[in-house]
């Protein structure tokens, strides 16, 4: 299962890194980033996952002897949202912004950005 995991999470940040390679408008680049992201929730998903395991939920009913999927892991994925999102969120913005002041999205065409 954790085999599988690990593929598609590689398969999501290499789809991710095509797209923005050859994305020729900055929200479809935004979006890209996005996809490449989620292969990192996946990842961390993978790295925290035991066969056989309880969630880290302790009382009376789990014995003490049981093993637990890792909290931390669990943790930091949801970190890991919400930073993407913020990111997403971010970028968006920005793209809206260079639409609204340049009149287009594509970043070989923003002539009055170059340095």
């Amino acid at each position: 299962m954790t085999v599988i995991a690990y593929g598609v999470a590689g398969w999501l940040l290499l789809i991710g890194v095509y797209g923005i390679v050859r994305s020729h408008d900055a929200i479809h680049a935004v979006v890209c980033l996005s996809v490449a992201q989620s292969g990192s929730y996946v990842l961390l998903v993978a790295v925290g996952y035991q066969r056989g395991a309880v969630p880290p939920v302790f009382g009376t009913s789990v014995p003490p002897t049981t093993p637990v999927v890792d909290p931390i892991v669990q943790a930091l994925t949801l970190t890991d949202v919400v930073v993407s999102a913020t990111v997403t969120a971010l970028l968006l913005a920005l793209a809206v912004q260079i639409a609204r002041r340049h009149g287009e999205t594509d970043p070989d065409q923003l002539s009055a950005l170059k340095g």
